[in-house]
């Protein structure tokens, strides 16, 4: 067969001579190239690492089929998405046509729906922040909006969480004045910045109480409280009829729709002691009830500070027959975020 193809021999001679080069070369260790490691993925939106600034969320504030008051609209983002990104996302509820109340950050207007209640100037304090948003021909209605010019208006808000009552803490600004911030960018907001949104301007023209909480920054309570002292030394708005400071308490008509003004966080208060006293719940006094309710499934005895000491609501309150003091300057009081 090797002399019919005698190209076969040269063949396999070269075969078996580099098996034998394989064979006696000596083994050496196999280099393995390792991949560079990736860098870590950066924190994903609504991680738990705390995001610094507030974040911008776009959208439009809708008031028509709505209820709104002084310190209080109905915004519809144009991401919902970006509602997970603040603190306490699970508390936030969204309507079926994508609005989320708001609660505008560092005040608090006399209330126009408290359940059925009413403080004087609820009304007024309303129609003043939908005018200074942009809307007119505001048609109102057992105090639901039914229509108005424009349906809608753009704007965004500056949050970073979700109060106890679900709603987005929010900066708010509309018009020229939101251009220039992208959706879903993080802000630090400068005392310039802050001048310039609604919840500032509501305290310049006193149609708002200056209230604030522990989430509330010390530079933004020192220049909130700043433009609410001239409000109230020009007594401005709230600030011409405010009876906090010394009012009478013995039936809810004494604080009602025409009846003496008071911050509006103690007007609740006061509105509910009252209901308890008239449905026979509880006898005494309003500090005493407001000690009670720890008991209750829900205490309405708020913690507060008073410069540097920490109390709750009813020790600052003091009694005289039908009458109620505020033992502190309501300016001085931070309330404690729940």
């Amino acid at each position: 067969m090797f002399l019919r193809t005698p190209w076969l021999v040269p063949l396999l001679i070269g075969i078996i001579g580099i098996a034998v080069l394989v064979f006696l070369q000596p083994l050496t260790p196999r280099q393995v190239t390792i991949p560079a490691a990736k860098p870590a993925p950066a924190p994903l939106p609504g991680s738990n690492k705390k995001a610094r600034g507030f974040l911008v969320i776009r959208g439009e504030f809708v008031i028509i089929g709505k209820s709104p008051d002084g310190d209080s609209v109905r915004f519809r983002p144009d991401s919902e998405a970006l509602l997970t990104q603040l603190k306490n996302p699970s508390r936030i509820k969204v309507s079926k046509d994508g609005t989320v109340q708001l609660r505008f950050e560092g005040i608090d207007a006399p209330e126009l729906h408290y359940g059925d209640l009413e403080q004087p100037l609820g009304a007024k304090s309303r129609d003043v922040l939908l005018a200074t948003m942009g809307f007119t021909n505001i048609s109102v209605q057992n105090r639901q909006v039914r229509a108005s010019t424009p349906a809608t208006i753009r704007g965004l808000i500056f949050s970073q969480a979700a109060e106890g009552n679900g709603r987005p803490i929010s900066y708010v600004l509309v018009g020229t004045a939101a251009n220039g911030f992208d959706s879903g960018s993080r802000v630090e907001l400068s005392t310039l910045l802050l001048q310039k949104t609604l919840n500032a301007k509501m305290l310049e023209n006193g149609m708002a109480y200056y209230t604030v909480y522990s989430s509330t920054s010390p530079e933004h309570r020192s220049f909130l409280r700043g433009l609410t002292l001239k409000a109230r030394a020009a007594k401005l708005g709230v600030w011409a009829i405010d009876q906090t400071n010394n009012f009478r308490l013995k039936q809810q008509s004494d604080i009602g729709f025409q009846g003496q003004l008071i911050l509006p966080k103690l007007f609740r208060r006061s509105s509910d002691y009252l209901s308890a006293v008239q449905a026979k719940k509880f006898t005494g006094s309003l500090p005493e009830w407001l000690r009670w309710t720890q008991t209750q499934q829900q205490s309405e005895n708020d913690v507060v500070q008073v410069g540097q000491k920490k109390q709750r609501l009813a020790d600052v309150l003091q009694v005289q027959g039908s009458r109620v003091q505020l033992g502190a300057d309501m300016l001085d009081l931070v309330f404690l975020e729940k």
